[in-house]
């Protein structure tokens, strides 16, 4: 079957169906169908607006299947035989358009050629927006070669993703979803990463310049930020954090995968950013604000009205729109030279957040031991969106390394972490933020459904810029939390972060319930994990 697959996409490249227009054809004919905004870009609208996470399947040997499939996920790999014959019979028979490009810049560069059937012709905006996220193709690539095949007029009733990570093939049928697209060639990569001895980090990257709060020095440190979609990686990623004093800065380098090394350098895979727009507000994500309304940014999914003008608050349409934004749509200043972050021996140090999002309980912010990173790494705790599943939005929800592309074995990859980060015990710190907030009572009404009844005390943006702002300068005290076992700041500048105190929502009573139902959560989700480290499996009890 593998090398069935692998043949179909290799000999559709030069069949006499398929076109390979250059990237300029690519936007004239995609710029046709799309809505023009008052700043010149394109906004494009999709028939499908989120990933089909619930219909993908990884197919191939025990090393690369999912662990427990849902019975719709087996009933796709039942019919599998049927399915290849029908798309491989159509492939032959309807017109596509296909695009090749290069993952990466340095040591591991993927190429990737990516198939749209253009059956539906303004399916090309799909191969525009797409082509826009990486490089033009090297002529010698440094790494495997991975392929895309999208068919979006496909029945919506057999709409799946199939995944095939032995051979670098993924089909997408029934969707034309940019992000869809996007996470296809990063699944396969993160995967042979990890086959090389690298660890992929569904993480956003930057440097990060702030003058130490002891030694009056500038320090300049490596930042990751982990977080599923819609927590605010890419937020915090692409912000300044008000490091706006001489010699401070940041510099973005990636907003969504990294290929981490054992030596904490990272790879970067891609030279424009995949922005979700929901409530993408100028006063307080200016630097995002201004990339994404310059005119060669690609909206997708986003409301804009007869007039050109874009609201990124409505939701009508979907709480998932996004946008394509090249990295020199920021200043100058704002941006790294290239898309990897050197070793972690190379910087003053590497700053690793963990974002959650949870609304009872859990600090604002922690300050975490190694094994407590690598057992955060693991739980991934965070609520569902609409950019995974919309049909459980706000849903609490684990993913381990807030990654839901991770190929193969989980406790691999929590162990590599865990092994990547503790060889450099002064050089790399580690830090939960809690972008959700604290307040909120839950209650199960007779028919069983959740009641939330009190009003929840969210973190803002600005207030999660000044956490971090506060630890890149080494200014934050920290204390001992009563509860967890962590440490959490004592104060912070430019927030108050006592505001924040449970005892301000909570009876004594109902903390100890809420903190003991979260460790027994915890507990029970780690140790299904049977080959992860044990320091990892202990760090929270």
């Amino acid at each position: 079957m593998l090398k069935e697959v692998l043949k179909a996409v290799t000999d559709l490249r030069n069949k006499p169906n398929v076109r390979h227009p250059t990237y300029k054809q690519l936007r004239q004919e995609s710029e046709k169908h799309g809505v023009r905004t008052k700043w010149g870009n394109i906004v494009f609208h999709t028939m499908v607006k989120h990933r089909i996470a619930p219909l993908t399947v990884h197919v191939g040997n025990l090393d690369v299947r999912q662990r427990n499939p849902t019975a719709k996920q087996k009933e796709l790999l039942e019919k599998l035989p049927q399915t290849l014959k029908l798309v491989h019979a159509y492939m032959k028979r309807v017109p596509f358009v296909c695009i090749e490009r290069t993952m990466g810049e340095s040591e591991f560069t993927p190429h990737c050629t990516f198939f749209i059937s253009t059956q539906l012709k303004e399916m090309v905006r799909i191969a525009y927006a797409w082509a826009t996220l990486l490089a033009p193709p090297k002529k010698k690539p440094r790494g495997p070669k991975f392929y895309f095949v999208m068919i979006p007029e496909w029945q919506s009733k057999d709409m799946q993703t199939l995944v095939f990570p032995e051979v670098g093939v993924t089909y997408a049928l029934g969707t034309n979803y940019i992000g869809e697209c996007k996470k296809a060639f990063l699944r396969m990569a993160m995967w042979y990463a990890k086959k090389r001895g690298m660890l992929g980090l569904h993480a956003g990257s930057k440097l990060i310049l702030a003058r130490d709060a002891k030694t009056g020095k500038i320090k300049e440190y490596g930042a990751l930020i982990f977080g599923l979609t819609a927590t605010g990686k890419t937020t915090h990623t692409c912000h300044d954090h008000d490091l706006k004093g001489p010699g401070e800065g940041v510099k973005i380098v990636q907003d969504d995968v990294v290929l981490m090394k054992s030596d904490c350098s990272t790879l970067g895979p891609e030279k424009a950013y995949y922005l979700k727009t929901e409530g993408l507000n100028q006063k307080t994500q200016s630097l995002l604000y201004q990339a994404a309304t310059k005119r060669n940014t690609i909206l997708e999914n986003v409301m804009v009205d007869y007039l050109g003008n874009v609201d990124f608050d409505d939701q009508t349409l979907t709480g998932n729109g996004r946008g394509v934004i090249p990295r020199e749509n920021f200043r100058k200043q704002y941006i790294s030279e290239g898309l990897d972050l050197p070793p972690v021996k190379r910087l003053d140090g590497l700053l690793i957040f963990i974002i959650t999002r949870r609304n009872t309980v859990v600090p604002i912010v922690s300050k975490l031991t190694p094994e407590q990173a690598a057992a955060a790494f693991m739980l991934g705790e965070s609520v569902e969106s609409t950019g995974g599943d919309p049909k459980r939005v706000g849903e609490s929800v684990r993913v381990v390394g807030t990654n839901p592309f991770i190929i193969g074995d989980e406790c691999e990859e929590g162990n590599r972490f865990y092994e990547f980060i503790k060889k450099y015990p002064a050089k790399v710190r580690c830090y939960l933020l809690n972008t959700g907030g604290v307040g909120e009572i839950i209650e199960k009404a007779a028919d069983g459904t959740k009641v939330f009844k009190q009003k929840v005390l969210r973190v803002e943006i600005p207030e999660m810029a000044s956490i971090i702002r506060g630890i890149a300068r080494g200014n934050i005290e920290w204390e001992k939390e009563p509860h967890f076992g962590i440490l959490v700041p004592k104060k912070v500048e430019g927030i108050d972060i006592k505001k924040f105190d449970l005892s301000k929502f909570y009876s004594k009573g109902q903390i100890r319930a809420y903190v003991s139902k979260l460790k027994q959560e915890r507990v029970e989700w780690l140790s299904q994990f049977k080959g992860l480290n044990s320091a990892i499996v202990n760090a929270f009890k």
